[in-house]
């Protein structure tokens, strides 16, 4: 069984086995004519079940020969230009390099003596982050999993600094006193924000939801009228959460208005900008993010609009000391002394302890594409949105919500001849379902004032107008069959 450690005398053995998995996927890709086969769970469940792991095949061709069965043949791919559904983008090349040198080095980034080189990598890349975004010369941040471990500690920071009492205040109705903290987030946000501040203790009243406005942006006036009802009622406004980049519609709030709300309250604004990150490489629609730079926190994935594998995001904070309420001391793995010594340790800055480096994949990616060349892809995408909402806008047969601010598109079939909106709901619900069962492209669904809508998040720029309009026309092609066939019951 040591034949199978990756060490100095299996690297012949590894080369090959990579090899032929790379070429498999490579194989995969390259013929590849739809996002999904349309395989269901009742078909696809009993291969996997009846696999013995308990026997292995001890053979790398067998075991790729019965993942193609199980998991590649059926897989949902997001390089596909048709597939329109989530915020899942088709990955560049140098990140799927990154990530093949990450995972057989297996560097842990909580401390030094686990990944050297690539502690200094990642904390290079937060201060490049940090740049684009313009926090100042006291930033600092930390990778995480994903953009809910990001808001998740950005709002524990911000609870902390919040507490009454300051640093490490204890006691006697500290619940109470927990109970009248408030965040303040658009109704249009993430749920990761309900879900952290339940997570972080607070009243299940403590998330206020604000209005949007036709745009889908956060209404200053309402946020303004909740801050100020906050204080009259002897509550604390914790955190403003502003969206750059709302997940259903792409919106993007206010920023500079919500950071002068925030100044005058003594709020702490942090900045969902999981999605709409990508502006900060952005060759011409940068100026859509101003206001960013006066966050106290920002969320970003690089893994939805930087083109990268997941998981790769960070979080990063205008005042570095902010990171000390993440901060505990071991011991055995990051030691007070370690401070005084220089040694610099991830962990102090991270919830998590063991973690992936993740950050080479987003270095390799600027040192072979550059800044430049991410903004230009994400740029593409936005366009496309931009295309895509004129053609939903002239076609009598939708109804499309807002104007994309990033490159999401949400809209709703509309036969002429129904007008029973639940009658209209199942129809879109049934082509959305049609359509994925099909395999022949695949999009999301949301809700819009209690009505069902379709979703295309666009960020493949291989995308093109013409697979826009020929996936609306299947839409609506499912959408009359169900009608047609809801009238004959009907008859």
């Amino acid at each position: 069984m040591r034949s199978h450690l990756l060490n100095d005398t299996t690297a012949d053995r590894y080369r090959r086995s990579v090899t032929e998995g790379v070429e498999r996927v490579a194989a995969r890709l390259a013929t590849t004519d739809r996002p999904f086969t349309g395989v269901t769970v009742d078909d696809l469940a009993p291969r996997i079940e009846r696999i013995d792991l308990d026997k292995p095949l001890h053979d790398t061709t067998a075991v790729l020969d019965e993942l193609e069965e199980v998991y590649l043949q059926d897989a949902i791919y997001f390089h596909h230009p048709r597939y329109l559904a989530h915020l899942n983008c088709p990955v560049v090349i140098p990140a799927v390099l990154g990530e093949a040198v990450l995972s057989a080095v297996n560097s842990s980034l909580d401390t030094w003596d686990q990944s050297a080189g690539g502690t200094l990598i990642e904390r290079r890349l937060i201060d490049w982050t940090n740049e684009r975004i313009g926090l100042g010369p006291a930033a600092d941040g930390v990778f995480t999993s994903g953009g809910s471990q990001s808001n998740l500690q950005a709002l524990l920071l911000a609870r902390e600094e919040a507490k009454p009492g300051g640093e490490g205040w204890e006691g006697e109705g500290a619940g109470t006193d927990l109970g009248k903290l408030r965040v303040f987030a658009s109704e249009a946000g993430h749920f990761s924000v309900k879900k952290s501040a339940k997570l972080l203790g607070l009243g299940a009243d403590a998330v206020v939801s604000i209005p949007v406005d036709h745009d889908k942006r956060m209404q200053t006036v309402a946020l303004a009228r909740e801050l100020e009802r906050c204080r009259q009622d002897g509550l604390v406004p914790m955190a403003v959460v502003a969206t750059a980049g709302t997940t259903d519609f792409g919106s993007i709030d206010p920023l500079p208005e919500i950071a002068e709300l925030c100044s005058q309250f003594g709020a702490w604004m942090h900045v969902d900008a999981a999605y709409g990150c990508g502006l900060l490489t952005s060759l011409k629609n940068r100026d859509r993010l101003d206001g960013i730079e006066r966050a106290d926190s920002v969320t970003v994935d690089y893994h939805k609009s930087f083109f990268q594998p997941v998981s790769s995001s960070a979080v990063l904070v205008r005042d570095a000391s902010t990171l000390r309420h993440a901060t505990y001391h071991a011991e055995y793995l990051n030691p007070r002394r370690m401070v005084q010594e220089r040694i610099p340790n991830q962990v102090d800055k991270s919830l998590q302890t063991t973690r992936r480096f993740d950050a080479l994949k987003l270095w390799m990616t600027l040192r072979v594409m550059g800044a430049d060349g991410i903004g230009e892809l994400f740029d593409e995408v936005c366009d496309l949105a931009a295309e895509g909402w004129k053609l939903l806008a002239a076609d009598p047969r939708f109804d499309v919500v807002v104007r994309p601010s990033l490159s999401t598109l949400v809209f709703r079939y509309m036969p002429a001849a129904v007008t029973d909106p639940a009658e209209i709901d199942r129809a879109n619900l049934y082509a959305r379902k049609a359509l994925f069962a099909s395999g022949d492209a695949v999009v999301a669904g949301t809700k819009v004032g209690g009505r069902h809508y379709l979703k295309f998040t666009l960020l493949n720029p291989e995308t093109t107008t013409d697979d826009i309009a020929a996936v609306l026309d299947l839409i609506a092609g499912h959408a009359e069959q169900y009608l047609g066939e809801s009238l004959d019951r009907a008859c």
